[in-house]
């Protein structure tokens, strides 16, 4: 159908939807991949008709803003480590299920790479198992929830209800059975629970929050993935003798520490790594005079500076670099176009320490392997 004026409408590869709730979840899990839109010269570009072109800006856009999640060696490390935790978890519904809690600083894409963990959990369940459960019902083998702020053991299982889109009304044990049932009758076999550094407002409530975990193991038959920041500085892991450090050793002896380090520069490993990714983030940027070594070897030393190593603030400073080369017809990263570009505050707070080191020889991201190459003008 056309509009008043001839024009077919057209709603791009936009994908909204909340993975907190099963229909967003499921359009997460069984989402296709998106398809790299074609890479066009300058000359091809003129070619285009103003439509034409804003289609073509509009697919590229869409396309850097979801590049990802990239399989960079941090990433394979903590699903290599979920998948030996979640997949050995076949005791049966009188034990109490191992959890994991991958614990990390922020802008590290720890819940990208969870989540990413459980939509490729769910497919392999789905493929091994069928779509439909023993009980008729949709087979759910990974929910994903996201607490808020000073959550209590109701607003836990209302997050779950919520999910399952059951009725969140009645008390904390009124919706846990609610809750409790519609996990075994859609088989869910593991639940992500992000944000759970919520539970407790500050470090002197590490036992309420083992408390409120070590609930949901005792309730739901499932293994539990929590991610969260500062969870472990709260000493909700640690070991003692008092009544409330033995409920803490309880919860620190079923729970398994995993985290996702951000990228460092000062080894070789380090710097090859960092190079590695700018590498590959590379091959998918689609702007007309993107070549070789753009990124990996003219930006090397400045994208790190930028973003301090954190993938988060480095995939949202490309992004957002791409969107402003596109529109001022730059079709190309340099410095002068991402000092245009601004980033998110803790990256910039941290920039001019790192910027002055690199200047001073004191650090450097290039592998010695790989010394810097002129190009040719």
């Amino acid at each position: 159908m056309s509009t008043a004026d001839g024009i077919e409408p057209f709603e791009g590869d936009d994908r909204q939807y909340s993975p907190t709730r099963l229909p967003g979840w499921l359009q997460e899990v069984n989402r296709p991949d998106r398809v790299q839109p074609e890479q066009l010269t300058r000359g091809q570009l003129t070619d285009l008709s103003p439509r034409q072109l804003l289609l073509y800006n509009d697919g590229r856009a869409v396309w850097h803003a979801n590049i990802g999640p990239i399989h960079t060696p941090q990433l394979i490390a903590l699903h290599e480590d979920l998948e030996e935790i979640v997949e050995s978890n076949r005791h049966d519904g009188d034990k109490t299920k191992p959890a994991a809690l991958v614990d990390a600083y922020p802008g590290l894409g720890k819940s990208t790479a969870v989540r990413a963990y459980g939509r490729s959990l769910y497919r392999k369940q789905i493929a091994l198992r069928g779509e439909t459960a023993p009980s008729g019902d949709r087979r759910v083998p990974v929910i994903y929830i996201a607490l808020s702020g000073n959550t209590q053991i109701r607003g836990l299982n209302a997050s779950i209800c919520r999910f399952y889109g059951l009725p969140v009304t009645g008390d904390a044990d009124t919706l846990a059975e609610r809750a409790v049932d519609a996990v075994l009758s859609m088989k869910t076999t593991a639940i992500i629970v992000d944000d759970v550094h919520f539970l407790a407002g500050s470090k002197s409530n590490s036992a309420r929050m083992a408390n409120q975990l070590k609930y949901l193991s005792n309730v739901f038959p499932v293994t539990l993935v929590y991610v969260g920041v500062g969870v472990q500085q709260r000493g909700i892991l640690r070991e003692g003798f008092s009544q409330q450090e033995s409920l803490l050793a309880q919860f620190g002896r079923r729970t398994t520490p995993l985290t996702l380090r951000s990228f460092e520069v000062e080894t070789e490993e380090g710097r090859l790594e960092w190079r590695t990714l700018l590498k590959t983030i590379e091959r998918q940027l689609v702007l007309a005079e993107r070549f070789p070594g753009m990124l990996a070897e003219d930006l090397s030393d400045y994208l790190y500076a930028r973003s301090t190593g954190h993938f988060a603030s480095l995939m949202s400073l490309i992004n957002r670099g791409c969107l402003r080369a596109m529109r001022r017809g730059h079709e190309r990263l340099d410095e002068d176009l991402m000092n245009q570009v601004k980033n998110d505050a803790a990256a910039e707070e941290a920039r001019l320490e790192l910027e002055a080191a690199i200047k001073a020889g004191l650090l450097t991201t290039r592998p010695a392997s790989h010394p810097p190459q002129r190009r040719s003008a």
